[in-house]
């Protein structure tokens, strides 16, 4: 068991303080402490469906996107998830799966976008695929027009002080993971890449000068089986 199980596994009443996960992280995303305190609001998904441009209330997209201040979202039953846009998350936002069988699955993924404090742990997130333009909400309640989606599980674009743990990722139409434009201070632990092509990709291009400056830290991680290219190395 490694220092961040340790920390949090080792209780055995860790369901009694969720928040205890934020002060586990290590690396450059440092402890999650922006994400925990008196005045965190927890909500529960209690749904699997998704309405991209007006997401019901007991819905992922409504605690991810909507929500405001500081959330910590946890999921009532096992689900799987099929989301018809891109899932853009907001600061100061935590998503959960322990506990539960949570699937992000045969449809968009997770996009972490010029946010800060986020943490995304234990989710399996696979089959993830490109999907044509469509109207989207956004952080803030904006609803904006996409050209379309190139089937990432996670993409973050120049976001800050994330930590991803503990999920795993797989068979997904572009890339699993990837940090790009500028993000920094990002933890990336725990986590199993497998059966999968271009597995991850830290930074945007040899020529983007922000991405120069990125700080990432991988720990504890598992590739393979059958990951073909883009490993860290």
């Amino acid at each position: 068991m490694n220092v961040i199980d340790k920390c949090w596994r080792n209780q055995p009443n860790w369901a009694a303080n969720w928040q205890r996960l934020a002060g586990c992280s290590v690396g450059f995303a440092g402890k999650m402490n922006e994400n925990r305190g008196k005045d965190v609001k927890f909500y529960t998904v209690t749904a699997p469906g998704d309405d991209p441009v007006s997401p019901q209330t007991g819905t992922i997209r409504y605690g991810a996107t909507l929500l405001q201040g500081k959330v910590w979202i946890n999921f009532k039953k096992d689900m799987v998830i099929t989301l018809k846009r891109p899932l853009f998350v907001k600061s100061f936002t935590t998503i959960d799966g322990r506990g539960v069988n949570v699937q992000i699955a045969y449809g968009s993924g997770i996009v972490l976008e010029k946010v800060t404090n986020v943490i995304i742990h234990g989710l399996r997130i696979h089959d993830c695929r490109s999907q044509p333009g469509g109207l989207v909400v956004l952080p803030g309640g904006i609803t904006e027009q996409l050209t379309g989606a190139d089937g990432d599980a996670i993409r973050l674009v120049s976001s800050s002080k994330v930590w991803i743990d503990h999920n795993t990722l797989y068979k997904s139409e572009d890339g699993l993971l990837d940090v790009t434009r500028g993000s920094t201070d990002v933890t990336i632990s725990n986590n199993w890449f497998h059966n999968h092509d271009k597995v991850m990709l830290l930074g945007h291009d040899d020529g983007y000068l922000r991405d120069r400056k990125m700080r990432v830290t991988l720990a504890f991680n598992r590739f393979g089986p059958n990951c073909k290219q883009r490993m860290p190395r």
